[in-house]
């Protein structure tokens, strides 16, 4: 998406990607369908309420509604700071500190596209053995596990992993519009073969298993994200921590 199109010309492209037609986006909006149909066609231009409603309506990005409201002729609402910005110093202490109270377990924190923002030392088991070109910055945590000369080789259930997390980017690119994650997703799709098995219901989340130096290691893992935010980066910002999934990897990061 660009700045320069017609808002309703932007509307209508999230309508259909939410796969709603005019009448159903104006019976969830609770407006005319007469109304929807003047701002899509832009015999009407939207007031930033109107805006921000619709983008609510069709669960738009906030990044995206920004876009909307420039393209509308209004000013955007959201703020963006990056986490070096002296305003933005207690987020990224709170950040670090989250990640860091994980440890002795790996955490660590990525933007909207899955490249690293900060992590603590644990999680140097995961690039243990990568490729110099993964690990450098911005390093991709979707990209570093799954690329062969990542992760991907000691994965001992990479099929299963891939599985979980390709659907997973596929559903953020549409949800998102991005085109990064777009070709990020056919770059990954192409390194082989995804498990169509459905999950075992007794599983309360996909084990991530790893062999590392002689050991093999299985984790959990949890994404914690900011649905309040009201910030551009903190509102794209994920962060990822990994539990162990077994008495031996308790031991080994113990040790």
């Amino acid at each position: 998406m660009t700045e320069d199109r017609p808002v309703g010309e932007l509307l209508r492209e999230w309508r259909r990607r939410r796969k709603l037609s005019q009448l159903e986006l104006a019976i969830q909006a609770d407006v005319s369908s007469r109304h929807v149909s003047f701002v899509e066609t832009g015999r009407t231009i939207p007031s930033s309420a109107m805006v921000l409603h619709l983008a609510e309506q069709l669960a738009v990005p906030l990044r995206e509604r920004n876009r909307l409201l420039v393209a509308a002729g209004h000013a955007p609402v959201y703020g963006q700071r990056p986490l070096n910005d002296p305003d933005m110093d207690r987020v990224r202490a709170a950040l670090e500190q989250f990640v860091q109270a994980h440890s002795p377990y790996p955490a660590l924190a990525v933007d909207r596209r899955w490249n690293l923002i900060l992590a603590n030392d644990a999680l140097d088991v995961f690039f243990d053995g990568a490729a110099p070109a993964l690990l450098e910055a911005p390093i991709n945590m979707m990209r570093l596990g799954l690329h062969p000369d990542g992760m991907a080789p000691r994965i001992r259930n990479l099929a299963q992993v891939r599985g979980y997390l390709l659907p997973r980017l596929a559903r953020q690119a549409a949800a998102s519009g991005d085109a990064e994650l777009h070709r990020l997703y056919d770059e990954l799709i192409a390194y082989g073969p995804v498990d169509t098995t459905p999950p075992d219901p007794a599983d309360i989340a996909l084990p991530i298993r790893i062999h590392h130096r002689g050991t093999d290691l299985s984790f959990l893992n949890t994404i914690t994200t900011f649905g309040t935010a009201f910030d551009l980066t903190l509102a794209e910002t994920a962060v990822e921590t990994y539990l162990p999934a077994d008495a031996q990897t308790v031991a080994f990061f113990q040790r």
